[in-house]
């Protein structure tokens, strides 16, 4: 029987003054184990369709590999598996949640993975990568970060900034990106990431279309009716434009 004291039913995750992952969403990718489908996990977890696919998409987008592999299926349902780098979440979580003390000690080395689990932000896009250069010495200067294999996104951001967040080659950062930022029109824009819409959802104002990139990363885009990409569905191969300008990027 658990005491009063007993972490276990109420763990959350956190490093430095962000809050992190709850046992919410490591039910919800248990689910997806056992059921084999995001639509099936949601209802098992009681989430809504598009609560648990934006879970595993945010989840998905903060680590260096995918959690969850999917083929999207709607509300009706999808094949969807955790993968391998998944299954290792879970376990971590859980171990956390058995022994908090002992068990956050020995993972020290692998905190990279525990400080990733759920970065709360009002950004729609948030892509976990590691820096691969940073160029210019006035007072901006153009990082890159890459997200996954075949990604890469720059960021224009102060000098001092840079030097605030400690950015170099090889350090860990996330890029924040407001789903307004990325367009799929002809807009200029020193980052273009191919991808295919693979959600959209719309109401009379606005549609919101995911976006699958590479790597198993994804991007969130907002649209409105008086544009070309309005009428894009799912299945249509895109080009998505974010302005280097239009990217935050965020440390641990």
């Amino acid at each position: 029987m658990a005491r009063e004291d007993d972490f276990s039913a109420s763990l959350i995750l956190k490093r430095g003054g962000l809050a992190r992952v709850g046992l919410e969403r490591i039910a919800l990718l248990e689910a997806v184990a056992r059921l084999g489908s995001i639509s099936a996990a949601a209802k098992a977890a009681g989430l809504s369709y598009k609560g648990a696919w934006d879970g595993v998409q945010a989840l998905n987008n903060l680590f260096d590999t995918p959690l969850v592999s999917a083929a999207p299926g709607g509300k009706s349902g999808g094949m969807a598996e955790v993968t391998p780098r998944g299954q290792a979440v879970i376990r971590a979580f859980r171990a956390a949640e058995r022994e908090v003390g002992a068990v956050f000690a020995r993972l020290e080395g692998d905190g990279e993975m525990l400080w990733s689990l759920g970065l709360r932000t009002s950004a729609r896009n948030a892509l976990r990568g590691v820096v691969t250069g940073v160029e210019g010495d006035g007072v901006t200067a153009t990082v890159t970060l890459s997200p996954g294999e075949g990604l890469s996104i720059r960021s224009s951001i102060t000098r001092r900034s840079v030097e605030d967040l400690d950015l170099a080659p090889g350090r860990a950062a996330i890029a924040l990106i407001k789903s307004s930022f990325v367009r799929i029109d002809e807009s200029e824009g020193e980052n273009r990431l191919a991808g295919e819409i693979i959600d959209r959802e719309a109401g009379e104002t606005s549609a919101e279309v995911t976006i699958a990139l590479s790597a198993g990363k994804t991007l969130t885009a907002t649209l409105k009716p008086d544009e070309a990409a309005w009428t894009l569905q799912v299945g249509a191969k895109v080009e998505a434009r974010i302005a280097a300008a239009d990217i935050i990027l965020a440390v641990d």
